[in-house]
């Protein structure tokens, strides 16, 4: 039977003492205590679609995770070659668009008699190859600025509590994971070395200077001259008029 409160409080001395309203909270409160004790919880990571007895949404981390979406952009990685090396070649374009200026690079040079035939043709490799990820803001741009798809952001993994701000540095060793990447544009799969190819190069325009370059000056133009022809190595000098 519903309990009806009177319209003037102070007449009733059960809502003058709280007693009743204190009895109904503590019964509300005790139900839902037991049924989340002793009912079955519905384990689905979802917590929007949860069914059961129990009505607990509390996330139990690290047991349950909640799936990170596909555009999730996670922790970074150096994409590794089909030989184990990173695929970087320490061009500094990551590095440069940084806005949060997290990244630190330092290039080194292989020799001029590696075996393999990646390391003839790309020359230059990162010594030093170092995140801050309590730096980072997350953005994306070194992965979009990376002409060689040297790194990526795909671990779906957040970054991981640590006891001190040097473990939140990232090195080679710790970034160097993941599965190798191998494309058919790169250099070391069109040729076996760096040296310089054996055809001539040609440009598509002509510079200005080479060849003849005709001029039409304004001595010329409206009696009957034809313009003046000019070497690489003269030039039209304006005369004042009178």
């Amino acid at each position: 039977m519903a309990y009806k409160a009177t319209q003037d409080p102070r007449t009733d001395v059960r809502e003058r003492a709280y007693l009743p309203e204190l009895l109904k909270g503590l019964g509300i409160t005790a139900r839902h205590f037991f049924r989340n004790l002793f009912g079955t919880r519905d384990t689905n990571t979802q917590v929007i679609d949860r069914k059961g007895t129990s009505l607990i949404t509390t996330v139990e981390y690290p047991e349950e995770k909640i799936p990170y979406p596909p555009g999730y952009r996670g922790l970074h990685r150096l994409v590794p070659r089909d030989d184990g090396k990173p695929r970087c070649v320490a061009c500094y374009m990551c590095a440069t668009i940084c806005p949060a200026q997290c990244i630190y690079i330092e290039a080194g040079e292989y020799e001029h008699d590696a075996k393999d035939g990646e390391s003839r043709v790309i020359e230059k490799f990162p010594t030093q190859f170092v995140i801050d990820e309590l730096r980072c803001i997350v953005c994306g741009l070194c992965v979009e600025a990376c002409p060689k798809d040297a790194i990526r952001m795909d671990t779906y993994e957040h970054t991981k509590p640590e006891y001190n701000r040097q473990g939140f540095v990232y090195d080679i060793p710790k970034l160097l994971k993941g599965p190798a990447v191998s494309h058919p544009s790169d250099p070391w799969n069109k040729r076996e070395g760096s040296e310089q190819p054996h055809h001539v190069h040609k440009e598509a325009h002509t510079r200005i200077g080479e060849g003849l370059v005709q001029l039409k000056t304004p001595h010329s133009v409206g009696h009957g001259h034809e313009p003046k022809k000019l070497g690489s190595g003269e030039s039209q000098k304006s005369h004042p008029t009178k």
